[in-house]
């Protein structure tokens, strides 16, 4: 398992796309073209996680890119749960997480069920702690599941990069 995390739209699936790529797990068909890490960049500049519902297909564990190729990915914000166990990136495990909440579903269960089931996949995930803490009782609980969760993983995976301004740097 590898997790990536920082900022909001800091280049996260992006290099989650290279790493997987590099290690062979998003397989390039015949006929179709490499993933271009750049094509999410390179589209108009608008807020949050549109950019994302440019980028996917909507109610689709598939990854669209420049040229139409497709690359499993599990997209948090929509993505059915089961998409996590099997793709090859989950991109955004904060919102996972705040619809399991809103859901009553536990977090944890699920975090065993990706890393027992899904052992290889690169995860992507938002830092929730710094800045400003939330008024709202929910959003308080939110950011502290999602942290916790975040130093769950860490302590598991092979590998931990944080992203800042399209770089990673390898912490573990």
């Amino acid at each position: 398992m590898i997790l990536i995390i920082g900022g909001a739209l800091q280049g996260k699936l992006a290099f989650a796309m290279e790493l997987a790529k590099s290690a062979g797990k998003m397989a390039e068909t015949e006929g179709k073209t490499p993933f271009n890490p750049l094509f999410v960049n390179s589209l108009p500049r608008i807020t949050g996680h549109q950019l994302d519902m440019q980028a996917y297909p909507l109610d689709s564990s598939v990854c669209k890119g420049e040229k139409g190729e497709e690359y499993e990915i599990a997209e948090g914000s929509r993505d059915s749960f089961e998409a996590a166990m099997t793709c090859r990136v989950i991109h955004g495990l904060h919102e996972y997480i705040r619809r399991l909440l809103k859901e009553g579903k536990s977090v944890d269960a699920f975090l065993e069920a990706v890393q027992g089931q899904n052992p290889d996949v690169i995860i992507t995930s938002n830092e929730l702690g710094c800045g400003i803490v939330p008024f709202d009782p929910e959003d308080r609980e939110w950011r502290e599941v999602s942290g916790r969760a975040s130093v769950r993983l860490a302590r598991t995976s092979r590998e931990v990069y944080r992203m800042v301004c399209g770089i990673g740097t390898r912490i573990k």
